[in-house]
């Protein structure tokens, strides 16, 4: 009779998955508070926000537009079910971040490259919480 190793120690599949969910929503709230922090900044649009948005070479009331936007992916990142949907909108967002960033020429691993490591971590933290994504991106079987 063959028996599945999940059937022999279930305590030690559970453990591991819990840790690795935990831990990932862990990761997930981080990007997200520092996410929701970047929204709060362009929609109520202090100084710096204004300074930093012209000097992207954007107008400054399109930090609202941008707020806006990164707002709407966040919820949709936010809600469990549509995690994925969310994740890649704030990638495209990001995209834009690397951008306009290399436009300016702004310094490459401080600062262009920052949006790409925020990037990442969002989705480590995406593909702790539901390891799945893996099978659908190929990474495993």
């Amino acid at each position: 009779m063959a028996t599945d190793i999940t059937t022999r120690n279930p305590s030690e599949t559970t453990g591991s998955r819990n840790w690795r969910r935990i831990v990932g929503i862990v990761i997930s709230v981080l990007v997200g508070a520092f996410l929701a922090f970047d929204v709060v900044g362009k929609l109520t649009r202090p100084q710096a926000v204004i300074d930093g948005t012209e000097k992207l070479g954007f107008d400054s009331d399109q930090a609202i537009v941008m707020g806006v936007v990164l707002l709407v992916c966040l919820v949709v990142y936010a809600i469990p079910r549509t995690a994925v949907l969310g994740a890649l909108g704030i990638t495209a967002y990001l995209g834009g971040a690397v951008t306009a960033n290399m436009r300016i020429e702004e310094p490459l691993f401080s600062t262009v490259l920052f949006a790409v490591y925020l990037g990442v971590l969002m989705w480590i933290g995406l593909v702790l919480r539901r390891p799945e994504l893996l099978k659908v991106a190929g990474f495993r079987r």
